[in-house]
């Protein structure tokens, strides 16, 4: 029998997995998003791209801008633009440490993955980080090709 995934695994719907590579990652927070019925019916079609998206203060909260979630294919009239701004919800403690930490301390908002949470209801995950420059991106690479390597010895020998 398969071990059982977790449940914020097995309802992911879009991931970034570039975030990571590209930025180090300071904290995560979870966001609700303020979407519409023909967004939503894309979403549980398993459609979304943030790899490309980034979200952004505003003087009313935070907003993802340039995430693609496609039309719904049977969505007529009343169908939603692929990359409109979306708003996120939050808390307004939370929204206060990501406009401090963007203003401030140069970092950015990275969303990191959509999902559907326990309750049905869709979520994203925003982290908060700082870019990294090349030099870290090839040193981080090392050390993840090293990893690897290290676990084949290790499974060869074992």
């Amino acid at each position: 029998m398969a071990p059982k995934k977790d449940d914020k695994t097995r309802n992911v719907i879009a991931h970034n997995r570039r975030a990571r590579f590209d930025y180090y990652i300071e904290d995560v927070i979870e966001a609700g998003l303020i979407l519409t019925g023909t967004e939503v019916k894309s979403l549980r079609a398993g459609k979304a791209n943030i790899a490309e998206s980034y979200a952004a203060p505003d003087e009313d909260g935070i907003w993802l801008i340039n995430a693609n979630i496609p039309e719904y294919a049977h969505g007529n009239r009343l169908n939603h633009p692929p990359k409109r701004a979306r708003k996120l919800l939050l808390h307004k403690r939370e929204i206060a440490k990501m406009i401090q930490a963007v203003e401030r301390k140069g970092f950015t908002l990275v969303p990191m993955r959509l999902f559907f949470n326990d309750r049905g209801i869709a979520k994203l995950d925003v982290g908060i980080g700082q870019g990294k420059k090349n030099h870290d991106k090839r040193d981080t690479s090392k050390s993840r090709d090293w990893g690897r390597q290290k676990q084949r010895l290790l499974r060869d020998r074992g």
